[in-house]
């Protein structure tokens, strides 16, 4: 069964994506299950979107209870989810505005649009290290060459800075400089970097020395991922706009844009899926849980507990751990694709986020036995790899 459905994935869509070869058909808590019956514990979580775990009840109900009123009218009318999810995401984010879309990239986009409107400058400058997406905008501030050199010509006027490097970002604004967009934690293709304690600080210091405005981009940081609402609440930095989205609705599509001092005027930009009201709800319910759960201080305590254990291995070709809350890399000197591998062949999906960070973000939900299972069986993995 699940060979046959790999064959047909592979005749009719584009292959952009490199599968692990499980076709996944159920998913409860931080456990999902294949085609063919087989249970996996779940550490990548549709990379960081399954924040409350998979198929939630509350979630699941607040689907459906939307679904069965109104699921789509688009942004000509009034919806209630929409109007109550924009109140609630000011109110955990402390921004004041909102934007709804469907997707961090989205997300992105409006963001270096707005900035660039309200500013009304044209350059923006990013990080090495940085991950924001992958349409035209959002790759303009991406630093990944093999992402970006396929679609070049891009958005000019960007400039890459080290990551960590205030100093850096002082001498590369100008006068003409729109925005500074980061990720309060690099990920993607950072392999999970932290910032110095004082560096995002300094950062807003300069952006409002230099008038410029400064963009965190906290789509896979948001929503508890690592122990509090936003990433950014670690460093006490207020910034102008945040983009965020997976998190953000229990494993339905949604995303946002929210600003603080600054707006669009009206027709400068919409969606016409954005805080549809069936997203909405989603999004609404998946922050309740959060809430009711209190899954920030689970995360927070449940990371700490995770990276402790993971510590605890003891290879010579494990370099590092690092991460903030349940937002974690594991740093190797070998391929770590064998490593994936060898996990799934035991039950625990995780990915490479590199050819040698393993990337662990498992819902918010594990339980501390799982998350022993999973340790005791990368011990076995990497014994393994060690002796080959």
């Amino acid at each position: 069964m699940q060979s046959s459905l790999i064959e047909k994935e592979k005749k009719f869509l584009f292959q952009v994506y490199k599968r692990q070869p499980v076709v996944i058909v159920e998913g409860r808590g931080a456990v999902v299950k294949d085609v063919d019956g087989n249970e996996y514990i779940d550490c990548v979580a549709g990379i960081a979107v399954n924040n409350v775990g998979h198929c939630h009840p509350e979630v699941v109900e607040g689907i459906c209870r939307q679904a069965r009123r109104l699921m789509h009218v688009s942004n000509l009318y009034y919806t209630e989810p929409q109007i109550e999810l924009a109140e609630k995401i000011a109110e955990i984010s402390g921004m004041e505005k909102i934007f709804f879309c469907n997707s961090g990239t989205e997300a992105v986009e409006a963001a270096l649009k707005l900035a660039r409107r309200a500013s009304g400058k044209k350059n923006f400058i990013a990080a090495e290290g940085s991950f924001h997406g992958r349409t035209l905008g959002s790759l303009s501030v991406t630093s990944k060459k093999e992402y970006k050199d396929p679609f070049k010509p891009l958005i000019s006027g960007i400039s890459f800075v080290p990551f960590n490097d205030a100093d850096a970002i002082r001498k590369k604004m100008d006068g003409d400089t729109a925005a500074v967009i980061l990720e309060p934690i690099q990920v993607e293709s950072g392999g999970i970097r932290l910032p110095k304690s004082e560096y995002l600080k300094e950062v807003r210091e300069i952006c409002e020395e230099k008038e410029a405005f400064l963009i965190l981009d906290e789509v896979q940081t948001g929503f508890g991922r690592t122990g509090r609402w936003f990433a950014k609440d670690h460093y006490d930095v207020d910034p102008d706009i945040i983009c965020i989205a997976k998190g953000m609705g229990g494993g339905f599509p949604i995303g946002a844009m929210a600003a603080k001092g600054i707006s669009f005027e009206r027709g400068e930009h919409a969606s016409t899926f954005g805080g549809n009201p069936l997203a909405c709800a989603a999004a609404l319910s998946s922050i309740s849980v959060i809430e009711k759960e209190n899954l920030l201080e689970r995360s927070e305590k449940m990371g700490e507990y995770f990276m402790k254990k993971l510590n605890s291995l003891n290879f010579d070709f494990l370099r590092e751990v690092r991460g903030k809350g349940l937002l974690i890399g594991v740093e190797v000197s070998v391929q770590c694709d064998r490593i994936v591998d060898g996990m799934r062949k035991r039950g625990i999906l995780i990915n490479c986020i590199s050819e040698n960070v393993l990337r662990f973000v498992p819902p918010l939900v594990i339980e501390r036995r799982q998350i022993d299972e999973v340790v005791e069986n990368l011990k076995i993995v990497f014994e393994e790899v060690n002796q080959t």
